[in-house]
Protein backbone atom coordinates (compact mmCIF):
# COMPACT_ATOMS: atom_id res chain seq x y z
CA UNK A 1 0.00 0.00 0.00
CA UNK A 2 1.46 3.48 -0.84
CA UNK A 3 1.28 6.37 1.58
CA UNK A 4 0.12 9.76 -0.05
CA UNK A 5 2.76 11.98 1.77
CA UNK A 6 5.60 9.51 1.23
CA UNK A 7 8.46 11.16 -1.62
CA UNK A 8 9.75 7.18 -1.97
CA UNK A 9 6.47 5.72 -2.39
CA UNK A 10 5.95 8.26 -5.14
CA UNK A 11 9.28 7.49 -6.93
CA UNK A 12 9.06 3.86 -6.09
CA UNK A 13 5.65 3.46 -8.16
CA UNK A 14 6.83 6.20 -10.60
CA UNK A 15 5.11 9.52 -10.13
CA UNK A 16 8.22 11.24 -9.48
CA UNK A 17 10.91 10.66 -12.34
CA UNK A 18 14.42 8.53 -11.24
CA UNK A 19 17.48 7.41 -12.66
CA UNK A 20 15.99 3.99 -12.65
CA UNK A 21 18.21 0.85 -12.51
CA UNK A 22 15.79 -2.24 -12.13
CA UNK A 23 11.89 -2.27 -11.55
CA UNK A 24 9.93 -5.48 -10.85
CA UNK A 25 6.44 -5.42 -9.74
CA UNK A 26 7.55 -5.11 -5.86
CA UNK A 27 10.58 -2.67 -5.58
CA UNK A 28 12.76 -0.18 -7.76
CA UNK A 29 16.01 0.51 -7.74
CA UNK A 30 17.29 4.39 -8.06
CA UNK A 31 20.50 5.90 -7.95
CA UNK A 32 21.03 8.36 -5.10
CA UNK A 33 20.91 11.52 -5.88
CA UNK A 34 23.44 12.58 -2.93
CA UNK A 35 25.56 9.41 -3.75
CA UNK A 36 28.61 8.88 -1.43
CA UNK A 37 30.38 7.19 -4.61
CA UNK A 38 29.97 6.50 -8.09
CA UNK A 39 26.70 4.11 -8.52
CA UNK A 40 25.50 4.17 -4.88
CA UNK A 41 21.83 3.49 -5.32
CA UNK A 42 18.64 2.72 -2.97
CA UNK A 43 16.47 -0.22 -2.97
CA UNK A 44 12.53 0.79 -2.35
CA UNK A 45 9.77 -1.16 -2.14
CA UNK A 46 6.59 0.03 -3.62
CA UNK A 47 4.20 -0.49 -0.82
CA UNK A 48 5.12 1.50 1.83
CA UNK A 49 6.80 0.75 5.50
CA UNK A 50 8.38 3.16 7.47
CA UNK A 51 11.50 0.69 8.48
CA UNK A 52 12.50 -2.83 8.58
CA UNK A 53 10.12 -3.42 11.94
CA UNK A 54 7.05 -2.51 9.52
CA UNK A 55 8.53 -4.54 6.63
CA UNK A 56 6.55 -7.42 5.57
CA UNK A 57 8.40 -11.21 5.79
CA UNK A 58 8.01 -11.88 1.88
CA UNK A 59 9.20 -8.32 1.34
CA UNK A 60 11.94 -9.08 3.68
CA UNK A 61 13.37 -12.27 1.92
CA UNK A 62 13.12 -10.69 -1.58
CA UNK A 63 15.01 -7.42 -0.37
CA UNK A 64 18.42 -9.40 -0.64
CA UNK A 65 17.53 -11.37 -3.66
CA UNK A 66 17.03 -8.02 -5.99
CA UNK A 67 19.69 -6.76 -4.34
CA UNK A 68 21.91 -9.42 -5.43
CA UNK A 69 20.63 -9.45 -8.87
CA UNK A 70 21.30 -5.23 -9.07
CA UNK A 71 24.27 -5.71 -7.32
CA UNK A 72 25.94 -8.11 -9.38
CA UNK A 73 25.07 -5.90 -12.94
CA UNK A 74 26.75 -3.31 -10.60
CA UNK A 75 29.95 -5.28 -10.07
CA UNK A 76 29.76 -5.87 -13.99
CA UNK A 77 29.70 -2.78 -15.22
CA UNK A 78 31.05 -0.10 -12.63
CA UNK A 79 34.04 -2.51 -11.75
CA UNK A 80 33.85 -2.15 -7.99
CA UNK A 81 35.86 -3.64 -5.46
CA UNK A 82 32.94 -4.42 -3.10
CA UNK A 83 29.79 -3.16 -1.58
CA UNK A 84 28.14 -1.62 1.37
CA UNK A 85 24.57 -2.85 2.26
CA UNK A 86 23.49 -0.20 4.70
CA UNK A 87 19.83 -0.01 5.97
CA UNK A 88 18.98 2.69 8.76
CA UNK A 89 15.64 2.42 10.84
CA UNK A 90 14.78 5.03 12.76
CA UNK A 91 16.00 8.71 13.05
CA UNK A 92 18.84 7.89 16.33
CA UNK A 93 20.52 4.97 13.59
CA UNK A 94 20.01 7.71 10.90
CA UNK A 95 17.44 6.97 8.56
CA UNK A 96 16.49 10.33 7.10
CA UNK A 97 13.37 8.97 5.12
CA UNK A 98 10.85 7.47 6.44
CA UNK A 99 10.01 4.50 3.91
CA UNK A 100 12.17 1.43 4.34
CA UNK A 101 15.17 1.22 1.67
CA UNK A 102 18.66 -0.29 1.32
CA UNK A 103 21.25 1.82 0.18
CA UNK A 104 23.73 -0.36 -2.27
CA UNK A 105 26.97 1.70 -2.11
CA UNK A 106 30.11 0.42 -4.62
CA UNK A 107 33.34 0.64 -2.91
CA UNK A 108 36.26 1.41 -4.42
CA UNK A 109 39.56 0.65 -3.98
CA UNK A 110 40.90 3.81 -3.31
CA UNK A 111 37.76 5.76 -2.65
CA UNK A 112 38.96 6.92 0.31
CA UNK A 113 35.35 6.71 1.99
CA UNK A 114 34.41 4.98 5.63
CA UNK A 115 31.69 3.80 7.79
CA UNK A 116 32.52 5.34 10.45
CA UNK A 117 32.13 3.61 13.96
CA UNK A 118 34.61 2.80 16.44
CA UNK A 119 34.16 -0.33 17.93
CA UNK A 120 33.97 -0.73 21.65
CA UNK A 121 35.68 -2.70 24.24
CA UNK A 122 33.05 -4.85 26.21
CA UNK A 123 34.17 -7.55 29.29
CA UNK A 124 32.71 -10.84 28.69
CA UNK A 125 30.06 -10.52 31.58
CA UNK A 126 28.92 -7.21 29.53
CA UNK A 127 28.65 -9.31 26.17
CA UNK A 128 26.94 -12.18 29.02
CA UNK A 129 24.49 -9.15 30.15
CA UNK A 130 23.14 -8.46 26.90
CA UNK A 131 22.90 -11.92 25.39
CA UNK A 132 20.78 -13.19 28.78
CA UNK A 133 18.73 -9.78 28.10
CA UNK A 134 18.00 -10.39 24.90
CA UNK A 135 17.40 -14.03 24.68
CA UNK A 136 16.10 -15.29 28.28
Amino acid sequence: MKKDDCIFCKIANGEIPSRTLYEDEKFRVILDLGPVTRGHALLLPKDHASDLFELPEEIVSAVLTVAKKVAANMKEKLHFEGMNLVQNNGAAAGQTVGHFHLHMIPRYEKDGKNINWVPGNPTQEELDAVKNQIVG
